[in-house]
């Protein structure tokens, strides 16, 4: 009965991710959006024939914006374990995921935690602000606005997470939620 249920949720959450990827990509209403958005768009496009993400292999860089409208590079967290983990406010693996990265975050100041929305995929403008509020998330919550950095990760089912070491070199390829248990495990062997 479990198994059944089980494997009718991972059908059910295909095939929404199937749909969202097919329907037209989420714009902004002109008015709304910044010149720091904007920027953020084409820095994001202007690498997007950086290679891809791998294991064993350095973390294509990128440059987003952030929910306080200041631009951020992965590269800027070099010397430092990181997350780099791809979410949507209306993801429940990613919402289960949250709390749990909150609480690793507030114990374990040496990791970053870069949380990339793909906010081409979000219902409205304001959703991803509103989640980071309502769970009182204080990471760092980067705006995906055209997509090019979760396609580039490889960022098809979410959450997918990625560990990155010190150096740059990703260490681990997550797909599905974690829990803080596994978040420190995964980073705990980093040397």
């Amino acid at each position: 009965m479990k198994k059944t249920m089980l494997v009718t949720g991972i059908l059910l959450l295909a095939a929404f991710l199937v749909f969202v990827n097919l329907r037209k990509p989420f714009s902004f209403d002109e008015k709304n959006t910044t010149e720091k958005k904007e920027h953020a768009v084409t820095k994001a496009q202007t690498v997007s024939t950086a290679p891809k993400a791998e294991e064993g292999k350095p973390a294509p860089d990128f440059e987003l914006t952030n929910v306080r409208g200041q631009s951020v590079k992965l590269s800027d967290f070099k010397g430092k374990k990181v997350i780099l983990n791809f979410w949507a406010s209306w993801c429940p693996p990613c919402k289960a995921e949250m709390p749990d990265m909150q609480k690793f975050y507030e114990k374990n100041q040496d990791v970053e935690i870069l949380a990339v929305n793909l906010t081409n995929a979000e219902t409205n403008e304001n959703a991803p602000l509103n989640f980071v509020k309502k769970n009182g998330l204080t990471f760092q919550i980067l705006y995906d606005l055209n997509g090019s950095v979760s396609s580039r990760y490889k960022a098809f089912t979410i959450p997918t997470s990625y560990i990155i070491d010190f150096k740059g070199i990703i260490t681990h390829k997550i797909i599905g939620p974690m829990d803080e248990k596994t978040m420190a495990e995964l980073t705990a062997d980093i040397e």
